[in-house]
This record gives structure tokens, C-alpha cells and sequence, in this order.
């Protein structure tokens, strides 16, 4: 995963030729200390790059196909200093298509209650120019997203954070290839989906592979690289007696590095950014990638277990979205459920494949036996999740089009140990409660596998949703059924 501070945000302002060069040479020096002023911010995680004032047709439409085909753009941000007509930007609006932000502000925070005249008022005019703005993307249907306030304000930069990682992420996607090793899980119905209409929708390509490919490249893996691989493990991880040279499952611990080297080695080589397994379809290794998995998600690859590749590239996206931000993000199943009225909580696991990013203490690495694939006992990587806010997100095709389902959940420890319990866990109350939360999450058509968050939260998700132009259901602490079935009536009569 690039860095990315390495990528540029391109600020664009828009005016007219009518106020003259002078008024024009002020709108030009607002606009690049709006600039300063934003890349300075310990909010914007990528560069702010500078354009000169738009004052016409041709140069709207020159910057737009500039933008499309610099791949360090990951989007522009909009403001409208003056009046900018909005004829002006037909042209270039419709061949855009980068992602942009209308920023909806002015220079100045504060009316000079006592020192305002008609030149200042000419020259501060996003309060009318923004709407001209906002007028014509409307008409021509381009999605963006709306950002109202000064500029300097904390909760506006916040707010532009926010957007700038989801541009990313949604860059990154455009590009995306995600590796399937197997099919699908045989006649599960929701981890299938129309690839080449995500192609079209998302911009990622999902492509399979035999297991053959795979087994070839981890057959080849040196002893040396082995032994190097083991030390790191040690250097990380807190690892059992049985797994030391000599112990009882010492060859289970070697043969799940010899599979994350040759993973690794071919998600590199390859260019893939997500990938799936399955364990119906492991014909030539010896144990179900568990370990290989867990490090290659926390290293920023997006997974889905069972051929899920849906999932696998939720995930890789929203690994992208929170780059150095605090908590994990994961690959995710709710597993089993505690009832108890006093307190109904989602106990959140799968077979193996956790990611390490969302762990509260160092993880360690365990073999155990699984009682399913036929295979010899897999190594993994133990842990309990940290507590705190979170989210599940589910991407599921309905034929007709895509939607995405978030729940808000609250992170919990454990009343009790669970000892006997060898996989990565997650213990959550969902918001409002699981009853509402699972009634609604199962009329939606939400998937067991998700991606579970830590790090991003649900506004990072609408403004994806509105960039890829899909449908989005959100279950939190508001939610009640019946308005929930009346939101999924009038989203299936919108998208019909």
C-alpha cells in the first residue's frame, strides 16, 4: 500500500473574468493560503496542490482532463470565491472523473461588522457562487460531496480528512486486482456476485487461480527464508514451547511460513491488493492459511474467506481509508450468540483469519486442530480485540445493484474467560441492541462475513457510497424497524 502523503488533492477555485485583474489576483492569493493553511493541518494526510483560478469554459475543462489523467490526483476540492457561472463548468463537470468535494466557505470567517463595503462584498461571494455551483452539478447528476464552514475550523478539516482518505481509498480501488485462490464456498448464496459489474461499479478486477499457481510458488520457498520468517515471528509474538525447534507442532509452525512467503511472493508479483481462500479447495498445501493471512491483512491486504471476494475488497479499501489512524480493521463472521435479556451480545471470530491490527495485547501464535478441510492442524495467531466504538460493514449484490449495510457496535471484554477458545475474537453489543440490530440487518440482506473497524467510522462510508454512487443502510443507536422497512421500501422503488 503507497503512502498516502504521496498523492495530491488539487484545489480548485472558480471566478470570472468580470471582477477584473485585480479583485482576481486576491482570489488567487485566498486561494493558495487556503492551501497553506490546509496542507499545514494536522488533519490532511495527502498533499494540497494549488491550481490557478477558473475563469472559463476551456480552462474548467483543460484542469478536468488534467485531472483524469494524473494518477497522483486522487480528487479536487471545489470553491467558488466569486460567481462563477455555471454554464462555465458543463463541459468539464461532465468529463470529470475524479471524485471532488465542494467546499462550501469564504476567507474570511467574520463580517468586518464595521469596515464592510461594496468591494468586499464583491469579492466575497461563495454564499451565492457556491449555490450557482451547486445548481449545475445537481442538474447534471454528479455526485459529490458538500462541506459547509470555514475553513480553518477543526470539525471542517476533520470532516476534509475524512473525504480525502475515502478519495483514496476509491484511487487505489480504480486500480485494485484481487486474487482468488479456489471458488466460492460450494452453494452459499451471498459471497457470490456480478465481477464484471463490480469492475464496472468499483474499478477493482477479481480474477481466480488454481491452487496449483499457488502451491507451485510455496513449494519453492528456501529453507534459509524459513528460518528468517521464524525469527521475526519470535521477534513479534508470543510463541509456545510446542512451537520451538523440537516441539510437538515445530513442522506446523515452518510449513505456515513457508505458505505466507509464498503468498506473499505471489500477491506481490502479481500486483494483487486483496485475495481470497477457501477450505474446500486446498489441493497441494498442507494446512488452511491461517497465520499467512492474519500478517498479510494487518500489512494492508484485503481478504474474504470462502472465496468472498466482496468482502476482500471492503476490506482492502477500508485498510486504505485509515492509513496510520488508531484501531485495526478486519475481515469478520458473526459466529454464535449470548442471549441473555440481561445483556444479548455477537461473539465476532472465524476459523483463522483475524487481522492483528485489532488486537488489544501481543497475539500469540497457536496450533490447534480444525475440524474442517482435512487438513494437518493450522497455526494462528490468539488474541482478544480492544474495546471501544466499531462498526461491521457488509457489501452484498442484489442483482439489480450493490448496497452497503453498516451496524454500529460497542466493543466489549468478556464476562468470563474463554480458554478453550483457539481463534482471534471479538466480543460486541450491537447498537441499538441485537434484536432490533439483527431483525434489520437480515431484512436488508447483510452477509455473515464482514469487514469489522476500529479505525474509521460511518461517515467515512457514506461519503464512499455516495463516490460510487450506491445504496447504503446504516443500523445504529436510532434505528427502529418499522422506519427501517420503510427506508428499504422507498430505496428499492429509488433504485428501481
Amino acid at each position: 500500500m503507497q503512502p498516502i502523503n504521496e498523492y495530491e488533492v488539487w484545489f480548485v477555485t472558480g471566478s470570472q473574468e468580470l471582477y477584473g485583474k485585480q479583485t482576481l489576483k486576491q482570489v488567487a492569493d485566498h486561494s493558495q493560503r487556503i492551501v497553506s493553511g490546509l496542507q499545514d493541518s494536522h488533519h490532511i494526510p495527502a498533499k494540497m496542490v494549488y491550481k490557478p483560478t477558473l475563469t472559463s469554459a476551456d480552462m474548467i475543462l483543460k484542469l478536468c482532463r488534467e485531472a483524469n489523467s494524473n494518477e497522483n490526483c486522487i480528487g479536487l476540492i471545489t470553491w467558488m470565491h466569486t460567481f462563477s457561472p455555471a454554464k462555465m463548468w458543463i463541459a468539464g463537470l461532465k468529463e470529470l472523473q475524479k471524485p471532488f468535494v465542494h467546499l462550501h466557505t469564504q476567507y474570511n470567517r467574520d463580517i468586518p461588522w464595521s469596515d464592510i463595503d461594496m468591494d468586499f462584498m464583491n469579492l466575497n461571494q461563495a454564499a451565492h457562487g457556491g449555490r450557482e455551483f451547486g445548481h449545475i452539478c445537481t442538474r447534471l447528476g454528479k455526485p459529490r460531496k458538500v462541506l459547509v464552514g470555514h475553513w480553518l475550523d477543526d470539525a471542517v478539516q476533520a470532516e476534509l480528512d475524512t473525504w480525502v482518505r475515502v478519495a483514496y481509498a476509491w484511487s487505489d480501488s480504480q486500480h485494485g486486482k484481487i486474487a482468488r485462490f479456489g471458488d466460492n464456498m460450494r452453494d452459499v448464496a451471498v459471497t457470490e456476485g456480478d465481477k464484471v459489474e463490480a469492475q464496472i461499479r468499483f474499478g477493482y478486477s477479481v480474477s481466480g487461480y488454481g491452487m496449483g499457481d499457488l502451491v507451485r510458488v510455496v513449494d519453492q520457498v528456501s529453507p534459509a527464508d524459513i528460518d528468517r520468517l521464524l525469527t521475526d515471528y519470535h521477534d513479534i509474538y508470543t510463541i509456545t514451547a510446542d512451537l520451538e525447534p523440537g516441539g510437538s507442532v515445530y513442522g506446523n509452525l515452518r510449513e505456515a511460513a513457508r505458505i505466507e512467503l509464498g503468498l506473499r511472493y505471489f500477491l506481490e508479483e502479481g500486483a494483487f491488493t486483496a485475495f481470497t481462500t477457501t477450505f474446500e479447495n486446498l489441493h497441494g498445501l498442507r494446512q488452511l492459511p491461517g497465520l499467512a493471512v492474519q500478517r498479510l491483512m494487518a500489512d494492508g491486504y484485503g481478504f474474504g474467506a470462502e472465496g468472498d471476494w466482496k468482502t476482500a475488497a471492503l476490506v482492502r479499501t477500508i485498510k486504505c481509508m485509515s492509513q496510520d489512524l488508531p484501531g485495526g480493521s478486519s475481515f469478520m463472521e458473526d459466529y454464535t450468540y449470548h442471549l441473555d435479556p440481561e445483556g444479548m451480545l455477537v461473539l465476532g471470530a472465524h476459523m483463522l483469519e483475524i487481522c492483528p491490527s485489532i488486537a488489544e495485547n501481543q497475539p500469540e501464535i497457536q496450533v490447534h486442530p480444525l475440524a474442517i478441510g482435512g487438513k494437518e492442524d493450522p497455526a494462528r495467531l490468539v488474541f482478544q480485540a480492544a474495546t471501544g466504538a466499531a462498526l461491521n460493514a457488509s457489501l452484498i449484490d442484489l442483482g439489480d445493484r450493490f448496497r452497503l449495510i453498516v451496524n454500529e457496535v460497542d466493543v466489549v471484554d468478556p464476562p468470563e474467560p474463554m480458554p478453550n477458545l483457539p481463534v482471534a475474537q471479538v466480543l460486541w453489543n450491537p447498537q441499538p441492541d441485537l434484536q432490533t440490530a439483527a431483525q434489520a440487518w437480515i431484512l436488508a440482506g447483510g452477509a455473515h462475513h464482514t469487514c469489522f473497524s476500529q479505525s474509521i467510522t460511518t461517515k467515512f462510508l457514506a461519503d464512499l457510497c455516495d463516490i460510487a454512487g450506491i445504496e447504503m443502510l446504516v443500523i445504529d443507536a436510532q434505528t427502529d424497524i418499522r422506519t427501517f422497512k420503510r427506508e428499504l421500501l422507498v430505496n428499492k422503488r429509488a433504485y428501481d
